[in-house]
């Protein structure tokens, strides 16, 4: 049992009557050789390290240089102190995306789902829909399975990196993913994980990568927030039965081509974007400062 897009892993869905989870796992039993238990050991230690990274950045952690740290913190106590507008739900995983990419930047422990730099939202999304449906484990590994099973269906067909195709291709991605995962936890068919990913992707073609000071800080961890809120957007149009129009190979393979027209200005080079800003030079100079001042001491 093998897929290689969106089509086919939908497809094999509506077959044999089975979650797209299960037709991931079936896949990995066949390309690695290792059994299902194992796969399913593997998973529940990625749900481990995504659910330590979301509590260690709740605390308030330090990026080394300086640029980024304490933000999560500031949204968990806003969001524990019902004033939000959102709704807890909306809340809880901006906090939580913001949690984990702090962590990224402070040199801990993350699960990168695709990419470091986007690693946010596919837990922070896992951490809403838990604390809201009160899941299980094994419905987490089937949370993180569904948007693994996605995120290969993109990564077939487009770069998953920054520097190969944007920020559409590190937050978008992951928004599809998580957008999908959401979609099925929440009862929801193959078709409309399928519909959700492609929404979600759509919204964010084009995002450009512009690392300023050429670190994973500014403004990739404030994009996590933006991406998983766009998943949940995503996630409850399908839902409602709103279908994507564009089938999702297809928005696919467009971000791939979207990424290959990008300047390399725009594709994690910090030469362009909001690395090019006067505020942008300006951190990038106090860095390289304080380094040639670290190395002479």
């Amino acid at each position: 049992m093998q897929f290689n897009n969106v089509t086919e892993l939908v497809n094999l869905c509506e077959t044999h009557n089975f979650p797209i989870w299960e037709v991931m796992v079936r896949q990995e039993i066949h390309l690695t050789e290792r059994s299902r238990e194992e796969i399913i050991e593997d998973i529940e230690h990625k749900v481990d390290v995504m659910e330590a990274s979301i509590a260690r950045g709740d605390t308030g952690v330090t990026s080394y240089s300086g640029l980024s740290g304490g933000d999560a913190r500031k949204m968990f106590d806003y969001k524990q102190s019902g004033k939000g507008l959102s709704g807890d739900f909306v809340l809880e995983a901006i906090s939580a995306a913001l949690a984990v990419n702090e962590v990224n930047a402070a040199m801990g422990v993350i699960c990168a789902t695709p990419t470091a730099g986007s690693a946010g939202v596919v837990p922070a999304l896992l951490s809403a829909c838990s604390k809201k449906m009160d899941l299980t484990l094994e419905q987490k590994v089937q949370f993180v399975l569904t948007a693994g099973a996605m995120g290969l269906c993109i990564g077939n067909q487009a770069p998953l990196a920054g520097a190969s195709g944007g920020c559409q291709a590190e937050v978008g991605s992951a928004s599809g993913m998580a957008a999908a995962a959401m979609t099925y936890i929440a009862g929801g068919s193959p078709q409309q994980s399928a519909d959700a990913l492609a929404m979600a992707l759509k919204n964010i073609l084009g995002l450009v990568c512009d690392p300023v000071a050429g670190l994973v800080e500014i403004p990739c961890i404030k994009r996590n927030a933006m991406g998983v809120v766009n998943a949940i957007a995503a996630a409850e149009m399908a839902l409602a039965g709103i279908e994507s129009k564009i089938p999702a190979d297809e928005v696919i393979q467009t971000m791939g081509h979207i990424g290959q027209l990008m300047p390399a200005a725009l594709r994690e080079t910090a030469l362009g974007g909001l690395a090019s800003t006067a505020t942008g030079k300006r951190y990038a100079e106090e860095l390289a400062n304080k380094r040639e001042e670290t190395l002479s001491d």
